[in-house]
């Protein structure tokens, strides 16, 4: 057999694991096993070179910014059991129910407050498609701007911090998960306000299709409904600017942030009553299943990256992304493109895990010289690559016929509404994804501005 094509045949076996159903953690493990057996063979590696994998796993372990994941989790998922989208959705209906399009708007609205409380894509786009989706349909809303709406408001926790995507790309990348953190803040919010425009202009020139309420629906005095916001939107909005915000001014590591949100999650469940025992048991238990899953995930990818390693996989692969044609708009062509791909078919985290460390050292090499004015122009670059990955996989979670974040709302509409209606929803807000993935590579600054007036070291 040929050496060289050892590397790339490692992929292809890998992949073919994952494709016919083995869970992704042994797919890696034992492709690893199989190909080191091949390469030992083959004379191209030693079995001592695997005596690095117990460290490497230890090192995992050890890992203090991984830590975040489990707190970011949880505090996610007891904010979902918490009530918080439907306490949220009534009571922004309520306030922009007088204008067309207004429930619509209220569904982005309440799509980035649950991004920047929870960053769990899947809780968010479930929560709001049983709590909204019935109402708007209700009050004649065209199915397509309904689930379209609710299905890209709910991948906003791909990009909008404390995002569990963006740490993992930060520890992949080997960058500040408070410098993701305080990159993505702007282009996460581009995107919520360009949703709404979009609904600002479907409903000027299409009324029927986004309503007003109906009078009777929205007689809430103004006293009472300003007293109603305030109740709602004042908890998580202090407990969101307490986490981000300390994140952001150099108080707490993301780490920190995210136990003391852990924290502010079960006092918010107890502010809206919530608390139960049943509750924090459901959620310590999804968080252990989640955080378990990471880790397995990483531990079969490390040792996939090992022996890719020891086939001298990783070279092949850096010589390939170093020369392609159109130098570093091929580069990003060729992994935006790979990355997007890849979304419909496998969760972030395989992504993350397996192709992310293999791009990172052609991404630094080929784009730092974009950021020639910054003292660590690699480390810019990659915080810049890290927020249009993230944006990228957000898209390919609304992108049909596989994206993820349409199985999610399948799986909880009225049998009226078809898969056709959220397929055809969901179009024009990845043209909207796809024109802010363009921008920020055409204007880096969106992802870097905000950076730039931190103390980031930029």
């Amino acid at each position: 057999m040929n050496p060289d094509l050892l590397g790339p045949l490692m992929f292809v076996g890998a992949f073919i694991f994952i494709f016919t159903g083995f869970p992704v953690a042994f797919a890696l493990a034992g492709t690893s096993l199989v190909f080191m057996l091949v390469g030992m063979s083959q004379g191209l590696m030693d079995f001592s070179l695997m005596s690095a994998l117990p460290e490497r796993i230890f090192a995992i372990y050890e890992n203090y910014t991984l830590l975040a994941v489990p707190f970011f989790i949880f505090m996610g998922t007891m904010l979902e059991r918490s009530g918080l989208a439907e306490n949220l959705l009534k009571t922004m209906g309520l306030l922009f129910g007088p204008l067309r399009g207004g429930l619509a708007i209220s569904v982005v609205i309440v799509g980035t407050l649950l991004a920047a409380a929870t960053g769990v894509v899947g809780a968010t786009v479930t929560a709001m498609g049983l709590i909204s989706l019935p109402v708007m349909l209700r009050y004649g809303y065209s199915k397509e701007l309904a689930t379209g709406v609710i299905a890209a408001s709910g991948t906003l926790g791909q990009v909008i911090p404390p995002s569990i995507v963006l740490i993992v790309l930060a520890d992949q990348l080997g960058v500040s998960v408070g410098d993701l953190f305080v990159g993505s803040f702007i282009p996460g919010l581009s995107l919520s306000l360009m949703y709404i425009l979009y609904v600002i202009v479907v409903a000027i020139f299409s009324p029927k299709s986004a309503p007003a309420l109906p009078a009777e629906e929205r007689n809430m005095p103004g006293a009472q409904l300003f007293k109603e916001v305030m109740l709602v939107m004042m908890p998580p909005l202090v407990l969101i600017v307490l986490v981000l915000g300390s994140i952001f001014g150099g108080i707490a590591t993301p780490t920190e942030a995210g136990a003391f949100g852990a924290l502010g999650a079960i006092l918010l469940a107890m502010v809206y009553r919530s608390f139960t025992m049943s509750a924090l048991i459901e959620t310590m238990d999804a968080t252990a299943k989640l955080t378990s899953m990471v880790m397995l995930i990483l531990v079969g990818s490390r040792a996939f990256s090992l022996v890719f390693r020891g086939l001298y996989g990783d070279i092949w692969v850096s010589d390939m992304l170093m020369n392609l044609p159109g130098g570093w708009v091929g580069f990003l062509i060729t992994v935006n493109l790979i990355i997007f791909i890849l979304g419909f078919f496998i969760d972030f985290f395989e992504i993350a895990f397996i192709i992310i460390p293999l791009v990172a050292g052609p991404a630094a090499t080929l784009l730092a010289p974009l950021f020639p004015n910054a003292m660590e122009p690699a480390r810019l670059a990659l915080v810049w690559f890290g927020i249009m990955i993230g944006m990228n996989l957000q898209t390919s979670f609304l992108t049909p016929p596989f994206g993820f974040s349409l199985f999610y709302l399948r799986g909880v509409s009225p049998p009226e509404v078809t898969t056709m209606h959220i397929y055809r929803g969901a179009v024009p807000f990845i043209i909207i994804q796809v024109i802010g993935l363009a921008l920020m590579v055409i204007f880096p600054e969106i992802a870097t501005w905000l950076l730039s007036v931190t103390s980031s070291g930029y």
